[in-house]
């Protein structure tokens, strides 16, 4: 498969085999959604064929698609032979009079209903949404009804559904909370079809492959173990290969000399047999790889005082809904802080009550990124400390970016007096080609949209960083890059994220939104207050 001069792949022959759990992998751009497309027959191979079971499923992006259709109904519907029969039975059932024919017919879709379980298909449904934290009050309502979030664990459900062969799952985690992440994990191990999944979340994918589809050097390379084990197989293939190649570039050299030396000479046969070893000792061709890795690195211009944040009875509610419920806290300089809970518990609601107090992120732009006009707290109050300095991620990134403007122009806005190479140097850090600093910010992927905000992150330079699940639309290589980059950050953290391994390794307090509207305030790391919990 290629798009113009650029190959995605290049006669790739591989198999997926049932029992097994494949994780695909690659940077942005190496072609994975293009391959799970080829997989699943939405797009076709320019060139070569695919096999695909009879009966496989699809999670669907499209999140508009099923507005019109119930709930219960767009799950069913991811069993499409029983979806088929059960709607052709309703056409029969609804005439006025049954034909002999018409007989026969419900006979055959009877059967066919049977023979897929469809009798119990709306309990299979149920079980499968509940599962998915989606109650049994929304099962009845129209998909148009739903929040984003929802909507994708519904659509997951549907993939689920029907006990398919083959299971292919494009970002399943998005939108999804730890809780939820938790039991499609659990979900995935006890499947026993092939499961082909594309996530950027490191810990789920270390969690639930059995093996790893690495789709680099134009072609995809298979690996046993889950992502951990491949990076480090990868690696040592790598260095083996080019540690042959030293090798043998040395002896070349030697022959080559000697080829000089007595070319012209009475050894006419040695210098012969030289020629033909240095032909035999061709190098092995290192494709190029296509994973780039970013270079974060969080700094403060300086140091606040050591109480940089109190909290003391913050109360909110929207239209008579309770979301806050007079949370008070103290936070002292260098703690890294998670925000946990399900989603709408009110972990964005209490990071603009924060922000709507801060001395350093404009009210336009928090109204921006909330799209609220209101006020952000109704009740307590919340103070920053002595020289509190904020730097800000919204979960909405998009909104924090001024089109019409080239993406050098809107970064070196932040700090007119960094000289061009600072800000060419930072755009180059988060992979941003040097002709890329002309690209206009209209145009930016949301990838593209992240990196460029994490670049004025480390202009700025603040000395408290606020961040709204900001591992959306970041590759594997960028999340790494990320918590490598918090974790030996001087500053504070106060972080919302749904990514395991970023919360069990950079957060030292736990803030945890339970479903009563209260916040467990937990000083320690995720692994003790697990263990806690337990």
């Amino acid at each position: 498969m290629r798009y113009g001069a650029k190959i995605l792949f290049e006669d790739v022959s591989t198999a997926f085999t049932p029992g097994r759990r494949y994780g695909l992998t690659g940077p942005n751009g190496a072609g994975k959604s293009t391959f799970m497309k080829l997989l699943s027959g939405e797009l076709e191979p320019q060139k070569g064929t695919v096999v695909r079971p009879r009966k496989f499923g699809v999670l669907s992006q499209d999140q508009f698609a099923f507005d019109a259709c119930r709930v219960i109904d767009t799950v069913i519907m991811g069993n499409k032979r029983l979806w088929a029969a059960m709607e052709e039975r309703e056409v029969i059932y609804a005439k006025p009079e049954l034909t002999d024919d018409d007989g026969m017919r419900l006979g055959e879709l009877e059967g066919i209903v049977g023979e897929e379980d469809g009798y119990s298909a709306e309990s299979d449904a149920a079980l499968l949404l509940q599962g998915l934290d989606l109650p049994d009050e929304l099962h009845e309502r129209k998909m148009g009804e739903l929040q984003g979030g929802q909507k994708v664990r519904v659509l997951l459900a549907q993939s689920l559904f029907g006990n398919p062969q083959a299971l292919l799952l494009d970002e399943p985690t998005n939108h999804l909370d730890l809780d939820s992440i938790h039991w499609l994990q659990s979900f995935l191990n006890s499947y026993d079809g092939t499961l082909i999944v594309i996530s950027h979340d490191r810990h789920f994918l270390n969690s639930v492959c059995t093996h790893v589809a690495d789709i680099d050097y134009e072609t995809i390379i298979t690996y046993t173990g889950n992502y951990d084990e491949m990076v480090l197989a990868k690696t040592q293939v790598r260095s083996q290969i080019e540690a042959q190649n030293s090798q043998r570039e040395k002896k070349i050299a030697q022959l080559n000399e000697f080829i000089a030396r007595f070319s012209a000479g009475t050894r006419s046969s040695q210098v012969q047999s030289r020629r033909k070893e240095v032909e035999r000792l061709q190098l092995t061709e290192l494709a190029k790889s296509n994973i780039q890795r970013p270079y974060i690195k969080f700094e403060q211009k300086r140091p606040s005082g050591k109480h940089i944040l109190e909290l003391e009875g913050v109360t909110k509610s929207y239209d008579d809904v309770e979301v806050l419920r007079g949370f008070t806290s103290s936070v002292t300089r260098g703690e890294k802080i998670a925000l946990m809970g399900r989603n709408g518990a009110g972990k964005t609601t209490l990071i603009n009550a924060l922000l709507a107090n801060s001395p350093t992120t404009p009210m336009a732009e928090l109204r921006e990124t909330s799209g609220y006009d209101g006020e952000f707290i109704e009740g307590g109050q919340v103070i920053w400390g002595h020289e509190a300095s904020v730097g800000y991620f919204a979960q909405d990134h998009r909104a924090l970016v001024t089109n019409g403007m080239s993406v050098f122009e809107w970064l070196h806005q932040w700090d007119p007096g960094a000289a061009d190479e600072e800000i060419r140097g930072l755009l180059g850090q988060m992979m941003f080609a040097r002709d890329e600093a002309t690209k206009r910010t209209d145009v930016l992927s949301g990838g593209e949209t992240a990196r460029l905000l994490f670049c004025k992150l480390m202009l700025q330079k603040p000395n408290v960083l606020v961040l709204d699940e900001p591992t959306n639309h970041l590759d594997l290589e960028s999340i790494n890059a990320l918590n490598i980059a918090l974790q030996r950050y001087q500053g504070t953290v106060l972080i919302a994220t749904h990514d395991h391994d970023l919360i069990d390794e950079v957060a030292t307090r736990i803030w945890n939104f339970e479903s009563d509207r209260k916040i467990t305030d937990f000083k320690g790391s995720y692994e003790e207050f697990q263990t806690v919990l337990v």
